[in-house]
């Protein structure tokens, strides 16, 4: 889908034409985490759908469809690889930008082995909004402008 930015708001062409925010989802356990990326991420020009599970994620899943997924890896109960696993299984192909406050290497080789981004936190936010930029097609260092 065509991405572009129009005063600062990250916007999406759909099939028929139209335009919308681009919405990002946001699964993490910490509160406070979850509170700044979705902070952060709205004043960048997106829509944000927080979750605090991979549960709670899953099932708010078809409620709002959403372009780009910020997934903690370490989770309770369902963790963040588990969650992509269990998407991929589902014929769901999400981009997905992992963060993690315990890199590991097989954490790491895991996302990578799935296509997906990963970022250590604290997560830079330039970092963050790029690498989002990166997986739906848009240009973070453009927002403001019409491309």
């Amino acid at each position: 889908m065509p991405v572009r930015h129009i005063c600062g708001t990250v916007v999406i062409n759909n099939h028929e034409g139209s335009a919308r925010r681009a919405v990002i989802g946001v699964v993490d356990d910490d509160p406070s985490v979850r509170k700044a990326l979705a902070r952060l991420l709205r004043s960048a020009g997106f829509d944000v759908v927080a979750h605090a599970s991979a549960v709670e994620f899953l099932v708010g899943l078809h409620e709002r469809p959403i372009q780009c997924l910020v997934l903690d890896v370490h989770l309770e109960g369902m963790g963040g690889l588990d969650l992509q696993a269990y998407l991929a299984d589902a014929g769901i192909r999400l981009p997905i930008v992992f963060i993690t406050a315990h890199d590991d290497p097989v954490t790491r080789q895991r996302a990578e082995l799935a296509h997906q981004l990963y970022l250590r936190k604290p997560v830079d936010s330039t970092e963050l909004l790029d690498a989002i930029a990166s997986l739906i097609g848009g240009d973070a260092k453009s927002a403001g402008t019409e491309t």
